[in-house]
């Protein structure tokens, strides 16, 4: 299975919500995503085994409450900037964190903070702390983090290494035209691509930056094609569940 998903329509789904007062802005790109004030919000446990995508525009110097969810999960931060507990994040940092890993605070600086959040399977949103602290599944907890160089003449550059049960992040540069075969997806449990620059050229289309791919483990190696300016690809593959 792969599923891509271009910018515009994500675009075409944005919607607000009132999450503490604060408001909030998400596109829909994979799935559907978690709705802050509708019934059952954060407290579903089980749901379909489908990927969920979606991105979160985050007001200026709000603040996300810690929290975790039963889902393994990355969020991606693509604009503005801010923090999570004690880590800076900005353009690009990636977090992977597993199923009942609790985070936060996510704070929002200035001009506000955006980030995808990447996930294999279904979630019904986030479970806050300490209310929820009762959903919480202790013993498995993991949380990894890695930040884009910046360096631009690198080919690839890995931002979470890869380990034994197939968790790993990189970032994969090709120049205008160029084809390329990432790496290979059932190696983990299925990976997301996400287009930073340049143009990701699929099926006759041409996906720009903040399109968004899922590849399930069954698709294996999947070629790439860049556009005429080139591509920048976040592939971000989950380990093994």
């Amino acid at each position: 299975m792969l599923i891509s998903t271009k910018t515009e329509t994500a675009r075409q789904t944005e919607a607000t919500y009132i999450v503490d007062d604060q408001p909030y802005k998400g596109w829909e790109y994979i799935g559907s995503a978690p709705k802050p004030g509708t019934p059952g919000y954060g407290q579903d446990v089980s749901g379909e085994d489908v990927p969920q995508a979606y991105l979160v525009m985050q007001p200026p110097h709000s603040v996300t409450r810690p929290h975790f969810h039963q889902t393994n999960q990355f969020q991606v931060f693509v604009d503005g900037g801010g923090t999570v507990g004690k880590l800076r994040v900005d353009p690009l940092t990636i977090q992977y964190a597993g199923g009942n890993t609790p985070y936060g605070p996510i704070v929002a600086a200035d001009d506000g903070v955006h980030y995808f959040t990447l996930r294999q399977a279904w979630d019904s949103g986030a479970k806050y702390l300490p209310a929820n602290r009762d959903l919480l599944v202790k013993g498995q907890q993991r949380q990894v983090v890695g930040v884009k160089s910046g360096n631009g003449s690198a080919q690839t550059e890995t931002l979470i290494e890869p380990t034994q049960d197939g968790l790993f992040a990189q970032c994969i540069t090709l120049g205008p035209g160029a084809k390329g075969t990432l790496p290979d997806a059932a190696e983990g449990d299925g990976q997301y691509h996400v287009v930073i620059s340049g143009s990701l050229q699929r099926n006759g289309a041409s996906l720009p930056p903040l399109s968004v791919e899922f590849a399930s483990s069954d698709e294996g190696a999947v070629e790439v094609e860049a556009g005429p300016d080139g591509l920048e690809l976040l592939l971000a593959r989950f380990p093994k569940r």
